[in-house]
């Protein structure tokens, strides 16, 4: 494994990313499919409309506990790749690279496939040849060749500089944000239906009781809202790029999540108001959304609502592929990852090396397996290094006690340790009911550790 032996690039990162920008990337990072789509599931698995819309307000309250405290590190360490910074400050090298390898394998790429697959899904209704079961080549369907054909797309938009992917970044989530609220406002005006509000709040929490098989229930189902409201924090991966991020970074956190977390308890009631939970539950191919588009407008709706899950899938695509290639380049920076990612194109600035082997893995995962599955994978991992982010919060406040803070986690300690208790449960019962698909993610965690002290061997034998 070669050291990182290039020439120093004299072109530079471009600050190119304002308030809005920052806000645009967490809102359409945050707005893929899942929230037209995980309904379905996690009712199936909870079985009561109370404990259904409990799995979102806890996910929106430990998505705001996670945004208040990840503001604090990146308004204090406002460089390239983000949350690997941050755990290379806090843990050490070895804690970095491990992030940097998970989001490659799984986290980031996974998470881009899993929605690329959902943006066919969706492109189904209009073109019934996008489909699972139309297969082209063994592992190759027309799905899957769909959802790499737009991975394939996106990746050399961004290729074209942070302008040409922020700039389409910010026209896909007016879009999407626009058909969410619009779908929103018809469930809870014209799109109201009187059987299914006296069904599902007559007997809001069902057999739940506040006990253990309750709690152990969401938990495990909970792995479909985190899902949705995912990759709030890509926008720390952006901060070299961002103009004034000591301000920008923290606010566009605050705003961005909670604006998303509002839309989406929003959502969710609003499917409560338009269909019978057993609707819900047994949503044609899951697709709750269109379900609800079709209840209230007809099979216009349908059309309609689809065709917007389109944009909002599409546009989750183009932010994850934007964010997570700035990792790669910082990894690439420390000596951690191939030499080439860290080099910059000449004329756009962009790291076009890191942005194309992000796509060609991301690819590769397209073809390996099921929406659910890599659903199932990225939950696990990911929330195991949102835990350790989170304790870095604390740890630096005592490592580094002289660091410039220009914000302070709201409500330390408390939010930061509500978080973190929450995000154990969840691990934990994801281990215990997942195993599945849970015990192989820490695997791949672990993985990282001999590959890690591999490459620094490499690099030792070769200095």
């Amino acid at each position: 494994m070669a050291k990182n032996t290039q020439q120093p690039s004299t072109t530079q990162l471009v600050q190119g990313l304002g308030l809005l920008d920052a806000t645009t990337l967490i809102m359409g990072s945050m707005i893929g499919s899942g929230v037209f789509i995980v309904a379905a599931d996690i009712s199936r698995q909870v079985g009561s409309p109370g404990v259904m819309m409990m799995t979102w307000v806890v996910t929106a309250l430990m998505c705001m506990a996670g945004a208040l405290s990840y503001g604090e590190l990146a308004a204090s360490m406002p460089h390239a790749g983000g949350q690997y910074v941050y755990l290379r400050e806090a843990f050490g090298p070895l804690s970095g690279f491990l992030y940097g390898w998970t989001l490659v394998s799984v986290i980031q790429t996974g998470t881009i496939a899993a929605v690329g697959v959902a943006f066919a899904k969706f492109a189904n209704v209009f073109f019934p040849w996008i489909s699972p079961t139309n297969e082209l080549l063994p592992y190759l369907t027309s799905q899957r060749l769909v959802a790499i054909g737009l991975i394939l797309l996106l990746t050399w938009v961004n290729t074209r500089g942070i302008r040409a992917g922020a700039m389409v970044q910010n026209v896909f989530t007016f879009a999407k944000t626009s058909a969410l609220l619009g779908l929103i406002i018809a469930a809870f005006t014209v799109g109201r239906n009187p059987q299914a509000i006296t069904a599902n709040f007559t007997n809001f929490w069902g057999n739940a009781g506040w006990n253990y098989e309750t709690f152990r229930l969401a938990g495990v189902a909970m792995v479909g809202s985190l899902f949705s409201a995912d990759s709030w924090n890509n926008v720390t991966f952006t901060a070299g790029e961002t103009r004034n991020p000591k301000r920008n970074l923290p606010l566009s956190l605050v705003i961005g999540v909670g604006a998303v977390s509002l839309l989406y308890l929003a959502c969710n009631y609003g499917y409560l108001l338009v269909l019978t939970f057993d609707g819900i539950k047994n949503a044609p191919q899951d697709r709750v959304g269109t379900a609800a588009a079709s209840a209230i407008f007809g099979e216009a709706g349908v059309s309609f609502m689809a065709a917007a899950i389109m944009i909002s899938t599409a546009g989750c695509v183009n932010g994850l592929i934007l964010s997570c290639a700035r990792v790669l380049y910082a990894m690439s920076k420390d000596n951690l990852f191939f030499a080439t990612a860290s080099q910059l194109d000449s004329k756009t600035a962009a790291p076009v090396n890191a942005l194309w082997m992000q796509c060609a893995w991301a690819c590769a995962l397209t073809l390996s397996g099921s929406y659910g599955d890599l659903l199932d994978y990225v939950i696990f991992a990911n929330l195991l290094f949102y835990i350790l982010t989170i304790s870095a919060v604390m740890v630096l406040r005592t490592t580094q006690p002289n660091l410039e803070r220009p914000y302070k986690t709201f409500g330390y300690p408390v939010l930061p340790l509500f978080y973190i208790v929450c995000a154990s449960f969840i691990e934990v019962m994801l281990l215990m009911y997942k195993p599945n698909y849970t015990w192989p993610g820490l695997g791949l965690v672990l993985l990282g550790i001999p590959i890690y002290y591999l490459w620094k061997r490499g690099q030792n034998a070769t200095a």
